[in-house]
């Protein structure tokens, strides 16, 4: 039976105050200690930038606002030999609406993923239903602590029975001890104490348990209440301590501020623990039914201890049956009869204590990573992976040829102080036909493509620059990117073409998304928005799908954008429409004709489907692309992109000539984009396909590529290749190579090497 030897958990850590940092570390160090060759390493979120001294297990953090970094944990996860990714889920932890910078980092994983859901909302806002879904969907299993949780994902949410695991919270292994050597060494003497602990919070309910103290001091008066938790960060971050103060200042109002113990303290583990075997009882006055799960319930019931709760979804599983005492939320006086009862008849108590202890014995740590050791190994053996080292000049894929390393020496070379020059002489840049939007939009796409672990980002100066050439084709008056700019800088129209707009736009929502600076990312998506509306009017089914591709970017950054929504619903209807007006059983495309950039049209509804759950929109997308493959393969089965001399022939098998990049980059996109949506590893044999037409798997047999410089020629005659080396091809040819090269790093066939240059003769 195979084994699973490294686990990564990703999730909030320890010395972070919060829940999930003490369940995430508590269940990496208990499935560190389960097996003896087992490797682990925590993923750590960090809210606010906030710098923590983390321990070593922590490999890496994502400051939860930076997408960017999500995407990063992902290269360092799929290229750190682990086999299982344990997600810690709650909405609150990751950046974006409801949490959706996540779905940054999961789409980009090759490794299995089994999320531990620590919320399920019975009734979630709509972006919280798609966002779960979809962490549920790149899941192999999901699992929850209770059985409230299994019926809501499966009655709410629609999730396979087969794929729910509950696997309650954790606790330790102690032992059942009296109150009382602990109560002396904490200060508490005889005094009989009613605990509660955690992150100190409005929706703890401890008003509550302080309005009912005056009752149960009555029947004991000696009886103490003590509150042991640090206030909640985010709330002393907004508020300071005044929700303390108030509950303070409460208290004593009351009468019964000597009877109530505020410890403002985030205590370790041996400490919360000598404080739990000192209580009496234990009380969680939550206000809220929807607590799908409490950790300090847990190891207070795991400890043996008499519970009083309000009935919370985990409390009523947990207490029934006599384990424990409910009492109606908000009820102070029900809740101080209960304690005053327990207090005062001693062979109840420990008859309760008795059962939550003998209950709990399958709760321990080492029998919850045993649990979830077994979800991971089932994860890993429906799913194996060979992992590559992640971080080398030459990525090396076993049994195959070497993915050509990242030069820039050509593009870079084509760049001056206003931006990319479009054409060059051989490899010499030509300044007599300027610039234009549509290639400084592509070489925008090229910085955000480096900027991922294992490759060198592009100068931040020259990223600048990019940025500004665009911001400066966006004409105000008549809300379109102008696209063609003279060497000494003259726009030469007002406005560009519709296509020009939607790439400009593609550009922009990638920016958006993945631009290493966040004052870029915000300048991006602010035009992004603004020049959106304007491709309402569009009648290009390229500019439809280029700007898809833009929103799939833009949407996953700005989630309340809902006229963004109603856009990408718009156009990908309207692909859909004149993909059903012209498709027959042996022409299955979107118009008469073949032109340029032709792959883009299927992956914009393949990524726009699987983005926002439309099986449809993929299902078309994938058949079209499987069309174009079939014309787009020689009759010795090397790719032959769609050439120029077809372009306007109407209905007919496509000529061979002329052959340009542009159209291999689009291809492999595509392909990579089916193969994220269908996981068919034919996908990948042909985006690798394709590339390898770059490097001389071609109908002339001619590389194109000059690896040492990165230059790359402008296309295929039938005679010869094209020896000029324009802005268009160069950055065609480096889109390309970093998503082969992310390709490689990631072995992204999950299992099978990727052959590159593998191709039939």
């Amino acid at each position: 039976m195979t084994q699973t030897n490294r686990v990564a958990f990703l999730g909030n850590s320890l010395p972070r105050r919060c829940g999930i940092a003490t369940f995430t570390t508590d269940l990496q160090q208990a499935v560190a200690n389960c097996r003896a060759n087992i490797q682990t390493a925590i993923v750590a979120m960090t809210d606010h930038h906030h710098p923590y001294d983390y321990p070593a297990a922590v490999g890496l953090h994502i400051n939860d606002g930076l997408l960017a970094e999500y995407v990063g944990a992902a290269d360092f996860l799929n290229g750190g030999q682990f086999q299982v990714v344990s997600l810690q889920h709650e909405f609150g932890i990751f950046g974006g609406e409801a949490g959706n910078h996540v779905l940054a980092l999961l789409s980009r994983l090759t490794i299995p993923v089994v999320t531990t859901l620590h919320t399920v909302l019975a009734e979630p806002r709509p972006v919280q239903r798609s966002v779960l879904s979809r962490i549920v969907e790149a899941s192999s299993t999901v699992i929850v602590m209770a059985e409230k949780a299994r019926d809501l994902l499966r009655t709410v949410y629609g999730v396979p029975a087969d794929k729910i695991e509950v696997i309650p919270h954790g606790i330790p292994d102690s032992a059942f001890v009296e109150p009382d050597a602990a109560k002396v060494k904490l200060g508490f003497g005889r005094k009989p104490v009613i605990l509660t602990f955690g992150l100190l919070s409005p929706n703890k309910g401890i008003e509550v348990m302080i309005d009912a103290m005056p009752s149960i001091l009555k029947s004991r008066p000696n009886a103490v209440y003590v509150v042991l938790g640090a206030t909640h960060p985010n709330l002393v971050r907004h508020e300071g301590e005044a929700y303390r103060e108030s509950l303070i200042a409460r208290a004593s109002a009351l009468g019964v501020g000597a009877h109530v113990v505020f410890l403002n303290r985030f205590v370790d583990q041996g400490t919360l623990l000598d404080f739990i075997s000192m209580c009496d009882i234990y009380v969680t006055p939550y206000l809220n039914e929807a607590q799908m799960t409490s950790g300090t319930l847990a190891y207070s019931f795991g400890l043996g201890k008499a519970v009083v709760s309000t009935p919370y979804w985990h409390a009523q599983e947990l207490l029934a049956e006599g384990r424990g005492v409910l009492v109606p939320f908000g009820d102070a006086a029900a809740i101080g009869s209960e304690i005053a009862g327990l207090l005062t008849d001693e062979t109840r108590r420990q008859a309760m204590r008795k059962r939550a202890y003998s209950s709990s014995r399958s709760m321990t740590w080492e029998r919850t990573a045993d649990r979830y050791m077994s979800v991971f190994d089932k994860a890993h053996r429906m799913r194996p992976l060979k992992v590559v080292p992640l971080r080398q000049e030459r990525t090396v894929l076993p049994g195959s040829p070497i993915a050509p390393p990242m030069r820039l020496d050509h593009f870079l070379s084509m760049c001056d102080d206003t931006g990319l020059l479009q054409h060059a002489v051989c490899s010499v840049p030509d300044r007599l036909h300027g610039y234009c939007v549509d290639d400084n939009a592509r070489a925008l796409l090229v910085a955000c493509a480096l900027n991922v672990s294992g490759e060198e980002r592009l100068p931040e100066t020259l990223t600048s620059r990019l940025a500004a050439f665009v911001q400066h084709a966006w004409n105000p008056a008549t809300r379109r990117f102008r696209n063609f700019m003279t060497y000494d800088r003259r726009w030469l129209e007002t406005m560009g073409s519709e296509d020009c707009h939607g790439r400009t736009l593609w550009a922009l929502g990638e920016c958006a998304r993945s631009d290493a600076t966040e004052a870029r990312r915000q300048w991006a998506a602010s035009l992004f928005a603004e020049a959106l509306p304007t491709t309402e009017s569009f009648s290009s089914p390229r500019a439809w799908a280029f700007t898809l591709l833009g929103l799939d970017a833009y949407c996953s950054v700005a989630a309340k954008d809902s006229y963004a929504g109603e856009i990408r619903h718009i156009h990908a209807e309207r692909l859909m429409t004149i993909l059903s007006s012209v498709e027959t059983s042996d022409w299955v495309w979107f118009e008469e004709g073949l032109a340029y950039d032709n792959a883009r049209l299927p992956q914009a509804l393949i990524v726009t489907g699987a983005a926002i759950s439309a099986p449809g929109y993929v299902a078309a997308g994938l058949r079209a692309l499987r069309w174009l493959m079939s014309v787009q393969t020689s009759p010795t089965g090397l790719f032959r992109p769609i050439g120029s001399d077809s372009f306007g022939d109407k209905r007919t098998q496509p000529r061979a000539f002329d052959q340009q990049p542009l159209e291999a980059t689009a291809t492999i996109s595509a392909c990579l984009a089916a193969w994220r949506a269908d996981d068919d590893i034919k996908w990948t044999d042909e985006a690798a396909r394709a590339f390898a037409w770059f490097h001389g798997k071609n109908d002339l047999s001619s590389p194109l590529v000059d690896e040492a410089t990165g230059s790359c020629r402008d296309g295929l005659h039938p005679d010869r290749a094209n020896e000029n080396r324009g802005a268009e091809s160069v950055v065609s040819y480096l889109l390309s190579l970093a998503e082969i090269r992310q390709l490689a790093r990631l072995v992204g066939d999950r299992g099978r090497p990727v052959p590159l240059f593998a191709l039939s003769a």
